[in-house]
């Protein structure tokens, strides 16, 4: 296998999407970044739950970044990126945006995990899109692997307009419209052919 044909088995860049018969209610009908995925294991941010009776500016708040210097829309939700490191912040964004600790994905998605990022973001001069994740889900050696075998996961390329533009209840469907598949098709129940 040629390096180029072993890094198109990993999914860096890509999203997953939970099938319905997901067992773990965390992952109900996820919508997952995919951030990093290689031999080592896989990390990727839900974007499409979000945290009830929280929104970005409430945030900035609690991090003391005042009302007062709060120039860019805070109105959006925070969305729980998964059960790891709950309390851990991630800006998915565009690419017109970079700070030092900044990760390039690809060409249109970066991820960064700083205050000055939130910063940025409250005196509107971040990135043009973004989501504000708290937490993210993570998989060791193997795990996503095996799960994606057992059929867990359905995976498709990313579209921005998707990520930034709809709203987190419409994202997994749309997502799975993508795939030229009708939602409403896909059997909660697992079984073989």
């Amino acid at each position: 296998m040629s390096p180029s044909e072993k890094n198109t088995s990993y999914l860096t860049g890509r999203l997953l999407l939970a099938m319905p018969a997901m067992g773990d209610p965390r992952f109900h009908k996820a919508v997952i970044y995919m951030c990093a995925h290689d031999a080592n294991g896989a990390m990727g941010l839900v974007i499409n739950h979000t945290l009830p009776g929280v929104d970005l500016g409430q945030l900035l708040e609690q991090l003391n970044i005042h009302p007062e210097e709060i120039k860019g829309d805070v109105s959006k939700p925070v969305m729980s990126g998964g059960p790891v490191e709950t309390a851990r912040g991630f800006v998915l964004h565009s690419n017109d945006f970079a700070q030092d600790d900044t990760i390039k994905i690809d060409e249109a998605f970066s991820v960064t995990g700083t205050i000055d990022a939130l910063r940025a973001i409250a005196s509107g001069t971040g990135p043009e899109k973004m989501l504000f994740i708290l937490g993210y889900a993570g998989w060791g050696a193997g795990q996503l692997d095996q799960e994606l075998q057992d059929n867990a996961w359905l995976v498709t390329d990313p579209d921005p307009d998707l990520i930034f533009g709809a709203s987190a209840e419409e994202k997994w469907v749309k997502a799975v419209q993508t795939l030229g598949i009708d939602p409403g098709m896909l059997s909660g129940e697992a079984g073989n052919a």
